[in-house]
């Protein structure tokens, strides 16, 4: 797998991200695993590969990873209003993937020195990053 994309709540950020991997990288095998059947859902919705939901697809799937992105919240335990197990934030944390992490300064997470920017302006930013790192490993 090239990419896993982590979301929960709504799932609206991880639909966004991949959709516009997606467009970028057609070729890439996305895998999205949601914190819930909602974001799963919603992620499915936006042109995943393969999708599972919960604890044990976080831990399963961190391991298989090159690329792992989704909020900030996901390396952090208790996270998106609990949705994030500390099982969840250790594999995230412990995988080799390489991690794009977008900062949403919610859930009682401030990232000092980012700015507050659009969701459609953070999720640009990863996709290019993550274009260019599996462009360097090709």
């Amino acid at each position: 797998m090239d990419i896993l994309i982590i979301d929960g709540q709504g799932g609206n950020l991880g639909r966004m991200l991949t959709r516009r991997l997606r467009e970028a990288l057609p070729q890439a095998d996305i895998v999205a695993v949601g914190t819930n059947s909602t974001a799963t859902e919603n992620m499915l919705k936006g042109g995943a590969d393969r999708a599972a939901t919960g604890e044990n697809a976080v831990v399963v799937n961190a391991r298989r990873a090159r690329v792992i992105t989704g909020p900030l919240g996901i390396v952090i335990a208790d996270a998106l209003m609990g949705e994030v197990t500390p099982a969840m934030a250790m594999a995230v944390g412990t995988s080799d993937a390489v991690r794009v992490l977008i900062p949403m300064n919610r859930c009682d997470t401030l990232v000092a020195g980012v700015a507050e920017k659009p969701m459609g302006e953070l999720v640009e930013d990863a996709v290019r990053r993550i274009v260019g790192l599996l462009a360097k490993a090709d």
